[in-house]
């Protein structure tokens, strides 16, 4: 029996972005939603580590070490960039530590490198914030310390919101983000941050835009966005406010 082929050429050309995830990383459904069809995301994980989200768990997580080893085991498939997936590992030591996290994925063999803080820095130049709120699923004292980077960063925080979580981020139901969104809106906030790359958002973005009338970034959203960028790449789904940036 002679076979039959459709008469069209294949599969599409890809293109990859590797990414650095912490061990406990459940959301990768969500960032396949933010990447065009020519695109692959090659995953590696840190470590496991048996402690809860805290400032602990961020400095564990972000370790050097464990970012470089990461890094060689993407490499393979040539990714045009790696992206370190942790808001609290990317911020828990201010800008410097996140500048090091970024230069370690480099001298492992990358050819370019973003981390999801360094993302938020990104867009906040972008799009010229001076003022934002923020909302986290971590403790009061993680929370604290992304305050303590953004004003590092130029960026006054004039009201923050957090859920108090030590696991299990990824099954907050969205009408609890939502909401918690909401009441960390400020008028006098320019736009609204929601860290954690764990915290489902995706579905949130473009409704609450439209209602509060400023960005809704998140965290899964801005690595995205920085690594496709850098590819000269759209982002694709919501966030209008960063569509025409880069």
């Amino acid at each position: 029996m002679e076979l039959q082929f459709p008469d069209i050429e294949g599969p599409v050309a890809q293109r990859g972005i590797g990414i650095i995830a912490p061990f406990d990383l459940a959301l990768e459904r969500e960032l396949w939603r933010w990447v065009p069809l020519e695109v692959s995301l090659h995953l590696a994980r840190t470590p496991y580590e048996p402690v809860p989200v805290s400032v602990a768990m961020a400095e564990l997580v972000s370790n050097p070490i464990h970012l470089s080893a990461a890094t060689h085991n993407v490499l393979h498939v040539d990714p045009e960039v790696i992206a370190y997936l942790c808001t609290s590992g990317s911020f828990v030591h201010g800008m410097a530590h996140e500048s090091a996290l970024r230069e370690a994925i480099c001298a492992a063999g990358a050819r370019d490198a973003v981390t999801t803080s360094g993302a938020l820095l990104e867009a906040i130049r972008a799009l010229d914030l001076t003022r934002i709120s923020v909302i986290t699923p971590y403790d009061a004292i993680l929370t604290g310390k992304l305050a303590d980077f953004l004003v590092e960063a130029g960026c006054e925080v004039l009201r923050s919101d957090h859920l108090g979580l030590g696991g299990g981020i990824w099954k907050v139901s969205y009408r609890t983000v939502a909401e918690r969104i909401i009441n960390a809106d400020d008028p006098g906030s320019q736009a609204i941050f929601v860290s954690c790359t764990n915290l489902p958002t995706y579905d949130l973005i473009e409704p609450l835009e439209q209602v509060l009338g400023k960005p809704v970034l998140t965290a899964n959203q801005l690595t995205m966005w920085a690594c496709l960028g850098r590819m000269k790449l759209p982002m694709m789904g919501p966030g209008r406010w960063l569509q025409d940036v880069f």
